[in-house]
C-alpha cells in the first residue's frame, strides 16, 4: 500500500474524483501543509494557509502513482495560482505531498510531461507532506451526501472509469 496526498482546489470533488479508479484503496480529505496546529474549516477558508487535501491510499500492483497523476492533472488548472473554478483562496492552491522519497521520481516525471505538454512551467507544489488533519466528518465524503453539492471538476469526469471501461 502506497499513500499520496493531492491538493487540487476544493477537496469535496477530488474525493469523489479519485473514489472512482480501481487500485485507489481509501480517501480522505483534509488540511495540508500549514502550520502545525490543526485548524478548523473556518480556519482554512480564513486564510489558515493549509490546502484543502485528498489523502490518497492507492495499491501499486493495481494503480500506478503516474496514473494517479495522469488523472489528477486531467481535473486541475495547474496553470492557475490559489485558484480552481470559482474557488480562490491560498487553501484552493494545489499541491502534489509525499512521504515516501522513493515516490519523487514519479511524481516530477509526471510534472515534466505536463509541462511538456502545456509549454510552460506548473505552479503546482510538489512538496514532503508536513502535516495533515483529519477534515470534519460531515466534509469527508461531502458529494456522495450531497449530490447536488458545488464541485469545480464537470460531473462527467466522475464516471471516468465506468466510460473507459465500455470503449
Amino acid at each position: 500500500m502506497s499513500t499520496i496526498y493531492l491538493a487540487g482546489g476544493c477537496f469535496w470533488g477530488v474525493q469523489k474524483y479519485c473514489d472512482q479508479f480501481e487500485g485507489v484503496v481509501s480517501t480522505e480529505v483534509g488540511y495540508a501543509n500549514g502550520p502545525d496546529a490543526a485548524p478548523s474549516y473556518d480556519d482554512v477558508c480564513g486564510s489558515s494557509g493549509h490546502a484543502e487535501t485528498v489523502r490518497i491510499d492507492y495499491d501499486p500492483q493495481r494503480i500506478s502513482l503516474v496514473k494517479l497523476l495522469e488523472y489528477y492533472f486531467m481535473v486541475i488548472d495547474p496553470l492557475s495560482v490559489n485558484r480552481q473554478g470559482n474557488d480562490h483562496g491560498i487553501q484552493y492552491r494545489t499541491g502534489i505531498y509525499y512521504t515516501d522519497e522513493d515516490q519523487l521520481p514519479e511524481i516530477e516525471a509526471a510534472c515534466d510531461a505536463e509541462e511538456e505538454k502545456l509549454g510552460t512551467p506548473l505552479v503546482v507544489e510538489v512538496e514532503p507532506l508536513k502535516n495533515f488533519f483529519s477534515a470534519e466528518e460531515y466534509h469527508q465524503k461531502y458529494l456522495e451526501k450531497n449530490p447536488g453539492g458545488y464541485c469545480h471538476i464537470p460531473t462527467k469526469y466522475f464516471k471516468l472509469a465506468q466510460s473507459s471501461k465500455g470503449e
